[in-house]
């Protein structure tokens, strides 16, 4: 099987790393994939494209001199005949509408991954809106939690092409990590109290900053680490400050050796106010992290209260101090709630079980573009470590 995907992105965050996960395993078995990242003239440079290809993936770059560029169109078809791919998975609203007017008339496919909505301004509002319009033109849409398959049929997707894959994550980095980030922030002797992911307000930082002043009162042995980069950069920063923390918070910027990070941390925290699947806190939890998260997106999947972590309401900045003062006051806590955290995410979502559920997608689009087979069943789910319901438990034509 040849697959392309499409994704256009400012930085390597949740849904580059799915990207990665199913094209490297795919990959491995044997499949022909390709990686079309857009390279966007009107925005900053990034190295998504280079951290994609530093990972042994196979990357093609896209110019786009515009929100609209025909020519990045014809490049896509151009791509599609050179390399006689067989199905184009897109990712992100840019990606699925140059997806769908590259794929026009084509006897081809067409699979999009929603990984989330975030609503945060009216331009991004408009774009999601268009972006809804798209996707009901697809063949298929995976939404990554029970919350985006909401969405997106309250945006017109019919039920019976939308799909619930659950993300998934490559555990091996996890495994011989090194907590090195103690030594590089000076802070030996101190509790490291970590959040991750791109500072957007979507993220909840603000509610982790407020946390931290006080958790500070009791535990003034504590760090608190944010990882990420992102327009509410200096925003933070500012708050940090008229809070009087800024001595007990660093900004590490963009990270890419993630593993050695959640190794170095004593305590988790996602303070998000709205999630798909959360990359990051999967990570954590692979890397026995005791974790305090929000109640939002398939984050109660995960998060068990008092099990597998502690869940807490999201924008509230009390309860998300509770839950980790929680987990300070009682080692042993942190301890069970690590161990069973990591024993979930082993079981229930890695990557090799989201890549074959995928590839059973893949392989049932295929057929029924070409075969002309029923349509797909309304609202499928599928979990780690379960098989596809039928009528999507076929086994996977050869490649």
């Amino acid at each position: 099987m040849k697959i392309l995907h499409l994704i256009s992105s400012q930085g390597f965050y949740g849904a580059e790393n799915v990207v990665a996960a199913l094209a490297r395993d795919h990959q491995l078995s044997g499949n022909s994939v390709r990686i079309g990242v857009f390279e966007n003239m009107h925005a900053g440079q990034n190295n998504v494209a280079d951290e994609f290809e530093s990972r042994g993936l196979q990357v093609i770059r896209i110019r786009c001199r515009s929100r609209l560029d025909f020519a990045t169109v014809r490049k896509i078809r151009e791509i599609i005949a050179i390399q006689g791919i067989n199905l184009v998975h897109s990712h992100g609203y840019k990606s699925d509408v140059y997806a769908l007017l590259a794929c026009r008339r084509l006897a081809l496919p067409l699979l999009a991954t929603s990984h989330l909505w975030t609503h945060q301004t009216g331009a991004v509002r408009f774009y999601e809106f268009l972006d809804g319009l798209t996707l009901r033109r697809f063949d298929a849409v995976v939404a990554v939690s029970h919350t985006i398959a909401g969405q997106l049929r309250e945006a017109g997707v019919p039920a019976d092409k939308i799909a619930v894959i659950d993300n998934g994550i490559d555990l091996t980095p996890f495994n011989s990590a090194e907590p090195i980030l103690k030594s590089e922030l000076n802070a030996k002797g101190q509790l490291l109290i970590g959040a991750v992911g791109r500072l957007v307000e979507q993220k909840g930082m603000i509610y982790f900053l407020t946390a931290a002043r006080q958790l500070l009162k009791e535990f003034p042995n504590l760090t608190f680490v944010i990882v990420g980069d992102g327009p509410e950069l200096g925003k933070l920063q500012l708050m940090a400050k008229e809070l009087h923390i800024e001595d007990k918070v660093r900004f590490t910027g963009a990270r890419y050796d993630m593993a050695n990070v959640y190794a170095s941390l004593d305590v988790f925290a996602l303070a998000s106010i709205e999630e798909g699947m959360p990359m990051a806190l999967l990570e954590a939890m692979a890397s026995r992290l005791p974790v305090a998260a929000t109640a939002v997106g398939a984050v109660p999947q995960i998060v068990v209260p008092g099990e597998t972590g502690m869940l807490v309401k999201a924008g509230d900045a009390a309860e998300m101090a509770q839950a980790i003062a929680a987990l300070l006051r009682d080692p042993a806590l942190r301890e069970r709630v690590g161990a069973n955290g990591q024993r979930k995410v082993h079981e229930r979502f890695s990557s090799q079980v989201m890549s074959q559920n995928y590839y059973k997608l893949y392989t049932r689009l295929i057929e029924q573009k070409h075969g002309g087979l029923s349509r797909l069943q309304p609202q499928t789910t599928v979990r780690a470590g379960e098989e596809m319901p039928a009528p999507w438990h076929q086994p996977p034509s050869q490649p």
